[in-house]
């Protein structure tokens, strides 16, 4: 294993015009002892072709790899995870960009922390109508803050690549489907592991302010299996398992939105 190197690990489906803005932010790290691991995920578009440019321009930076099927998030960073053979391994989507100081910053707070094993850092929404948003993140969350939901921003985490191996990757499941990395978060706490935000936004991700209309009923009844899951196998009292029922409360608030966006369209027209 490469001492210092990070293994940086991105899937990408579609992105072609945006993954430039993504992987230059990356070149542009001020940390520059990394490889930089892509799985296209069977794209329609040309994002391969604009990958391949990158890896024909830096052979010795990228990997390149692709899925034989379209086969979503989970699966694909676990591919990538095949290839990693840095000391640390960071993540990264394929529509965002971060700050030239960012890998810099969290391999220098892992190093002066060795009782830590993964730091994430705020995130600042940029492309939409709430642009310069910060989401921010407890400092230092315990197991007991996944009662609240994640408590690291996925795409900002750089951890040791050792700590995936030893808790398995990713869950590839359709109940994961848009909450592996929380399903992730429960079995790094259930390993022992503990993890730490940087509280400054270093990671810059793109606003999609109607994500929430293409997502389907199933996804939050998948989301609060993985919920009672997790509660289980943190042993959490039962008094907190109420809280196993809130993306079910979500479900309900976003088919009120998607019903009142319909009724606005249908004003609009007639």
């Amino acid at each position: 294993m490469n001492q210092g190197q990070i293994s940086v690990i991105m899937s990408v489906y579609n992105c072609a015009d945006t993954v430039h803005q993504s992987i230059d932010s990356i070149l542009a790290q001020t940390y520059t002892n990394w490889q930089f691991i892509i799985c296209d995920d069977c794209s329609t578009d040309n994002t391969l072709q604009v990958i391949n440019e990158y890896k024909d321009k830096y052979p010795d930076k990228f990997v390149i790899i692709r899925n034989e099927k379209n086969s979503r998030l989970a699966f694909s960073l676990n591919h990538c995870l095949e290839y990693a053979q840095g000391e640390f391994c960071a993540r990264m989507d394929g529509d965002d960009y971060v700050s030239p100081d960012r890998f810099e910053k969290q391999v220098k707070f892992l190093r002066e922390h060795p009782d830590i094993h993964l730091v994430g850092t705020f995130m600042r929404a940029f492309g939409g109508s709430t642009e310069g948003r910060i989401i921010s993140y407890k400092e230092f969350p315990q197991k007991t803050d996944l009662r609240f939901g994640p408590c690291f921003a996925h795409a900002s985490i750089m951890t040791y690549t050792h700590v995936y191996k030893e808790t398995g990757g990713y869950t590839v499941s359709a109940r994961t489907m848009r909450t592996q990395d929380y399903d992730l978060w429960f079995r790094f706490y259930a390993k022992g592991f503990r993890g730490a935000n940087l509280q400054e936004a270093l990671y810059f991700y793109r606003e999609d302010a109607n994500a929430y209309l293409r997502r389907k009923p199933k996804l939050y009844l998948w989301a609060t299996v993985t919920r009672f899951k997790g509660f289980r196998l943190l042993r959490f009292p039962l008094k907190y398992y109420w809280r196993v029922l809130i993306p079910l409360g979500a479900l309900f608030y976003n088919e009120f939105r998607k019903l009142k966006a319909r009724i606005t369209k249908l004003k609009k027209h007639s």
